[in-house]
C-alpha cells in the first residue's frame, strides 16, 4: 500500500455527507490498485479502533466517520437541538411498522396500530425521505406498498435491515410499547410495479382517499430542520 492512500482515504470518508462505500473510493481513486485502496480502508479502520471521539461505522454499506455514541449528549449542547426536529410517537410507531412488516399497504400500517387512518403521518415520513412507495399491492383498488429507505439506514446507524433489533428491544430503545402484531412472522408480499410513465415520489395517502385521523396529524412544527431521530 502506497503511504499517501491511508490519508486521502481517511479525508474522503471524514469529508462526504454519505456513506462512502468501497466502490466509491475505486472510481475516485481509479487510478490506484483496488487492492492498494483496500489496505488504505483497512488502515484507517484500524486506526479508529482505538480510544477517541471519533470512530469508522459502516452504514448502508458504506463507511462514515462519526461520533460516538457516548459523547452525544455533549454533541447536542455544541447544535442546540430543538425538540421540534423530533418525529412524534405517531410516525415513530408507523416507521417501525414499516421497517419490520415492508412492504406494506396504508390500510395494512393502519390496522396493525388500531387507528383509522396513517395517512398524514405517511406524508411526513415520505417528506423526510425515510419511507418511499415501491409499487402496488395486487388486490381490490390496489393500493400503493410502502418501504423504508437508504436515508432511513442512514439515519438510524443500520448497514441494512438485518441490523434491526428484535421489537421488543425496539420498544426500550423507543421508550413506548409497539403493536404485538410486529412479533408476528411477516408474509412477503411482491409489490406490483408502477404503470408506466407513473412516479414512484408521490405523495400519501393515495389508498382509497382515506381521510387523515385526527390521532394521527403532526404537530406543526414536526418536518423542518435537521432530522435526527431519537
Amino acid at each position: 500500500m502506497s503511504d499517501h492512500l491511508k490519508p486521502i482515504v481517511e479525508a474522503l470518508i471524514f469529508a462526504s455527507p454519505d456513506p462512502v462505500t468501497p466502490r466509491t473510493l475505486y472510481k475516485l481513486l481509479e487510478s490506484e490498485p483496488r487492492e492498494d485502496v483496500d489496505a488504505a480502508l483497512a488502515a484507517v479502520k484500524a486506526d479508529y479502533e482505538r480510544p477517541g471521539g471519533l470512530q469508522l461505522v459502516e452504514i448502508a454499506g458504506g463507511y462514515q466517520i462519526v461520533t460516538r455514541s457516548e459523547l452525544h449528549e455533549w454533541v447536542r449542547k455544541l447544535f442546540h437541538e430543538r425538540t421540534t426536529q423530533k418525529l412524534s410517537v405517531q410516525s415513530l410507531e408507523t416507521l417501525a411498522v414499516i421497517a419490520y412488516k415492508q412492504p406494506i399497504t396504508s390500510p395494512e400500517i393502519a390496522e396493525i396500530r388500531g387507528v383509522s387512518s396513517s395517512g398524514g403521518v405517511l406524508s411526513t415520513l415520505i417528506e423526510r425521505k425515510l419511507i418511499k412507495t415501491v409499487g402496488r399491492k395486487q388486490v381490490v383498488g390496489r393500493p400503493f406498498m410502502y418501504a423504508t429507505t437508504r436515508e432511513f439506514l442512514e439515519r438510524f446507524g443500520l448497514n441494512d435491515l438485518s441490523d434491526l433489533p428484535k421489537v421488543e428491544e425496539m420498544s426500550d430503545v423507543l421508550g413506548f410499547e409497539l403493536p404485538n402484531a410486529l412479533l408476528e412472522p411477516t408474509v412477503t408480499t411482491t409489490a406490483l410495479p408502477f404503470e408506466e410513465g407513473a412516479s414512484e415520489d408521490v405523495e400519501a395517502p393515495p389508498d382509497g382517499a382515506e381521510p387523515s385521523s385526527a390521532q394521527d396529524d403532526e404537530p406543526a412544527a414536526v418536518g423542518s430542520g435537521d432530522d435526527t431521530v431519537h
